[in-house]
């Protein structure tokens, strides 16, 4: 379902503190941001905001960055940093296709995937945040030791991912087709969107993608 477009939503973003308005000249410079040099993760479509909330609160001595392009979507995460003004999260705005063009190389540590869109049909299939078109603009930013953290309920979308991996030359670790009910159950912190269905008893996928 198409979310309706909210005004409000654009001039609340385009005027909030918490959301970096020109993310391209923070390229190499994130650390001046946030006034450390912590190390920094992103999420990628992080949605209504409640995973890297959660973290930011958690791991105060990292960065993290919340990418989201439809406004609408993100004003919803704005709304809740505005409460909790966590010092170690910042937002944007952006289209995840020019995401190498805002941070420059081993910049990044971490990346976070959460319930992407499976863009389900076979000519859109380049436009999957785990295609090996967007590994190959994550591999300019990622530090060697650096992962991608990736999590779904879609099974097709999912064995797309393993295989695109594959693919690309990058490895995978920590498979699950059932996270609540594996070994790696323990610390996940779920998305509004993971309690919704996992409540319901639909599975949640789960893998670590590495070079």
């Amino acid at each position: 379902m198409r979310l309706r477009h909210n005004p409000k939503a654009d001039i609340a973003v385009e005027n909030s503190e918490y959301v970096e308005q020109n993310p391209k000249s923070r390229k190499g410079h994130w650390g001046e941001l946030f006034e450390n040099d912590n190390p920094t993760h992103i999420e990628i479509g992080m949605g209504k905001g409640q995973f890297l909330m959660t973290l930011a609160s958690q791991n105060p001595n990292i960065n993290y960055v919340g990418i989201e392009r439809v406004p609408t979507v993100l004003y919803k995460a704005l709304k809740k940093q505005e409460e909790l003004k966590l010092p170690n999260l910042r937002l944007m705005a952006f289209n995840a296709d020019e995401i190498n063009e805002v941070f420059e190389k081993d910049e990044v540590e971490r990346i976070y995937l959460n319930f992407s869109d499976p863009w389900p049909k076979d000519r859109h299939a380049l436009r999957r945040l785990t295609s090996p078109r967007f590994l190959k603009l994550y591999n300019e930013f990622l530090k060697s030791d650096g992962f991608i953290e990736f999590k779904t309920d879609n099974r097709s979308l999912f064995d797309y991912s393993l295989e695109a991996a594959s693919e690309a030359g990058w490895k995978t670790r920590d498979i699950t087709y059932d996270l609540h009910n594996s070994e790696y159950a323990e610390g996940n912190i779920m998305t509004e969107y993971e309690e919704k269905f996992s409540s319901m008893g639909v599975p949640i996928n789960k893998v670590i993608i590495y070079r």
